[in-house]
């Protein structure tokens, strides 16, 4: 790796929801521009990192990382499991919310594991949604950049797919996100110049805007100034 390469700026992601939702299918899509040929479970965190271009075609142009973090587990994990799984929120600068488009409940899981990530999850065994209504006092002075990401959308027939993202996309407002929704197995759904590659441009460039340009930064403390390149290990829970 080149020095030029070593000196880059970069900025922690989380990928959060439910297993099986096609997190780690999402992940490598975005970092190695293939599909997933053979997807396993994640156990623990995975990272992997993608190059972004900050602010591209402008003058302000920078190239950063962005580290990925697909966390994995229940939303309705024990209490020591999500103790455990809270060293991963550490410094955290932006959040991808994954959910299943054919998965209702994996939509609104959503909310309990962004109440999770924000260290905000008062009820560890309450629950936090209500006839699929959402507070949405609990993000209005939330600072941490969002994107609610829909999968499986190939599996939607079409007599319901316009049913189905009515509803996501009042999800995302709650979370006052934009929302990509896209077939993991398929590359053109985040093809260069697409309106998905142009959402999650624009999210990428929120996120280190908030990080680098804002003028308190918005990362969370804890995390490590240490530099992380390469192949990432996985890490696994005891």
């Amino acid at each position: 790796m080149s020095g030029d390469m070593a000196a880059l700026d970069r900025v922690k992601v989380l990928v959060l929801g439910d297993s099986g939702v096609g997190k780690s299918s999402l992940v490598h899509l975005l970092c190695q521009n293939q599909v997933l040929g053979n997807p396993s479970w994640t156990v623990g965190c995975s990272v992997d990192v993608r190059l972004h271009e900050y602010r591209e075609g402008t003058p302000e142009e920078k190239t950063f990382y962005i580290e990925l973090w697909d966390v994995g587990g229940s939303v309705g994990s024990a209490s020591s499991v999500k103790s455990t799984r809270a060293v991963f929120y550490n410094g955290v600068n932006g959040i991808v919310l994954v959910h299943d488009l054919t998965n209702k409940k994996s939509s609104q899981n959503l909310y309990r594991w962004s109440l999770e990530a924000l260290n905000r999850d008062l009820q560890p065994t309450g629950v936090l949604v209500t006839n699929g209504d959402y507070d949405r006092e609990n993000f209005a002075d939330n600072q941490i950049p969002l994107l609610v990401i829909g999968t499986k959308l190939d599996q939607i027939p079409e007599t319901k797919r316009n049913e189905v993202l009515t509803r996501t996309a009042f999800l995302a407002e709650d979370f006052n996100a934009e929302e990509i929704n896209l077939d993991c197995t398929n590359t053109r759904y985040l093809a260069a110049g697409s309106s998905n590659a142009v959402k999650l441009s624009r999210f990428f460039d929120k996120v280190i805007e908030k990080r680098y340009f804002s003028r308190d930064g918005n990362a969370m403390p804890g995390f490590s100034d240490r530099k992380r390149f390469g192949s990432f290990k996985t890490l696994h829970y005891d």
